[in-house]
């Protein structure tokens, strides 16, 4: 009896053993994101964000160690798909970060639903799973792709210009961004161009816009891609003559490339450098001061999925593996994490509420900076929330 005693008391130990093992596990976090080619940077500064911010938590979320498993979507649907899919099967991750652009994001959709493990968007927000297709484990983060489009489609309407030239690439999020700029903008543009995705030589499409005559410029182009488009804008002698506005190719690394050739541009953002508060000061000196660079807004992505997951797990005193209990923790974290931008939650249709802003690329002596023209929008909602199942 006395052995058989001693028997239960051990097993009744390593129980407890294994349920305080349990309550302390590690949280696995994958990120996935173009990290190659002409838009690595955009991949590259959401996870070095994500990381920073991890640091800055000690290594760990919610008081469990962090462990980050990093993949390259390659900007490939396909490729995104099969990430997301090791990701829950092999890698038992409790949620995934990043997601790449939006026509990566949609092909990795059906198995985001299907898991209900929690997904945030650092980039993208298509207006799908904004409207019918939101889901309750899928949280944008970053914006609704049509919302600074939106902010620039109502400042350039605000200044006057009657004749707007639109230009994007051909995917979900460059069509997103043309009809956010047209919901504000409320007129005809001069026309609307669509180039091919990853697109770099953009001579015939600035001619035929020249002969168009319009008094506007509005374009959505982003990393190494828009940098092209804004040097051949230079040297057709436009940039000093034609009212350039754009949404997501004005950032740290595409002005570092450019400099003085982006003067004047004048683009709309929910986030810059010089918003003053204590969180995004911390952030942009540490940020400088890690990776030797300013972060851009797709750092901020990577860089507040940190703390928001760090708040969400927290809530639920470091009890990981029940994903409906974590993104209702995360949809709540949303109103009260420390976010860079300051004002910042998450709507019904776990899309961001946040203002939005017109900066312009000025000359500062040797250097440029961008400087702060407006506050367009306030706690600005998307267009798509009243179509959301989800209330």
């Amino acid at each position: 009896m006395q052995a058989y005693a001693r028997g239960l008391s051990a097993l009744a130990a390593i129980a407890a053993l294994t349920a305080a093992s349990a309550a302390m596990a590690d949280i696995r976090i994958g990120f996935t994101g173009v990290l190659s080619g002409p838009q690595a940077a955009l991949g590259q500064d959401q996870y070095d964000g994500l990381m920073l911010g991890i640091e800055q938590l000690g290594g760990s979320l919610g008081g469990q160690k962090a462990v980050v498993i990093r993949e390259d979507d390659q900007l490939k649907p396909d490729v995104g798909a099969q990430i997301v899919q090791k990701f829950i099967e092999k890698d038992k991750v409790d949620a995934i970060v990043g997601l790449g652009f939006s026509n990566v994001l949609m092909a990795e959709l059906r198995r985001i639903k299907e898991s209900g493990v929690v997904a945030i968007s650092t980039n993208a927000g298509p207006a799908p799973i904004a409207g019918r297709m939101c889901l309750p484990n899928l949280f944008v983060l970053g914006w609704q792709n049509d919302s600074m489009s939106e902010a620039m489609g109502k400042y350039v309407k605000d200044q006057g210009y009657k004749r707007a030239y639109l230009m994007s690439s051909n995917y979900q999020a460059g069509k997103d961004k043309l009809a956010g700029f047209k919901r504000f903008y409320g007129a005809a543009p001069a026309d609307e161009i669509y180039t091919q995705l990853g697109q770099l030589d953009y001579s015939a499409e600035i001619s035929r816009m020249q002969s168009a005559g319009p008094d506007a410029l509005f374009v959505f182009y982003t990393g190494g891609v828009g940098v092209n488009f804004v040097r051949q804008l230079r040297q057709a002698g436009l940039m000093e003559k034609l009212p350039f506005f754009s949404e997501s190719l004005i950032d740290s690394n595409t002005l570092a490339a450019l400099k003085d050739q982006a003067t004047g541009a004048i683009y709309g953002t929910p986030w810059a450098t010089t918003l003053d508060n204590p969180q995004n000061r911390k952030f942009v000196e540490a940020f400088k001061a890690k990776y030797g660079r300013l972060p851009s807004e797709y750092a901020v992505g990577g860089y507040d999925a940190a703390y928001l997951l760090d708040a969400a797990v927290k809530q639920l005193d470091g009890k990981l593996g029940d994903s409906r209990k974590l993104a209702a923790a995360v949809k709540a974290a949303g109103a009260s994490f420390p976010s860079v931008r300051g004002s910042f939650r998450f709507n019904t249709n776990n899309m961001p509420v946040q203002n939005l802003y017109a900066y312009q690329v000025v000359k500062n002596g040797e250097n440029v900076d961008v400087k702060q023209l407006a506050t367009v929008f306030t706690d600005h909602q998307d267009a798509y929330v009243a179509d959301c199942p989800m209330k």
